[in-house]
């Protein structure tokens, strides 16, 4: 029976940027099982779930997701410079960290450094795949 709106689905999946990096699987790594959702609830990235229409239990195949089905084109204002003084004292911040950054509301959401000098450090708060295309090789494991 092929998965349809409403169906809870289980996937398999590794996916991959166009130069073969491994972003994510759902066999190695931090996310070790599939992924379960219910179609059409909106709960991963649309080219992901639009993929996933139709298939049958067992069924496999590749698919390709450009920014727009992913997440998004990464936003140069979401690209800020801050006083290096404002960050902790008790760590060396190098170009490549993600750190922690709290909003006015309370909220916390990842930056991921990009500059550092002598004065001020660049974060980027895009996420880090945005404007990336991704490729994925997904297996229906299960519908329900």
């Amino acid at each position: 029976m092929p998965a349809k709106k409403g169906d809870k689905v289980k996937i398999d999946y590794t996916g991959t940027l166009d130069d073969g990096t491994v972003f994510d699987s759902s066999t190695h790594g931090d996310h070790s099982h599939p992924i379960e959702f219910v179609m059409g609830e909106g709960k991963v990235i649309p080219g992901f779930e639009n993929a996933v229409y139709g298939m049958e239990k067992g069924e496999e195949k590749q698919i390709k997701i450009l920014p727009k089905d992913a997440y998004g084109d990464a936003k140069p204002d979401m690209v800020r410079k801050i006083p290096k003084d404002v960050l902790p004292k008790d760590k060396e911040i190098k170009a490549g960290m993600m750190l922690m950054i709290a909003a006015p509301n309370g909220m916390q959401f990842p930056a991921r450094v990009t500059a550092v000098d002598e004065k001020e450090v660049t974060l980027d708060m895009n996420h880090p795949l945005a404007g990336k295309t991704l490729n994925f090789k997904i297996k229906l494991v299960d519908v329900q």
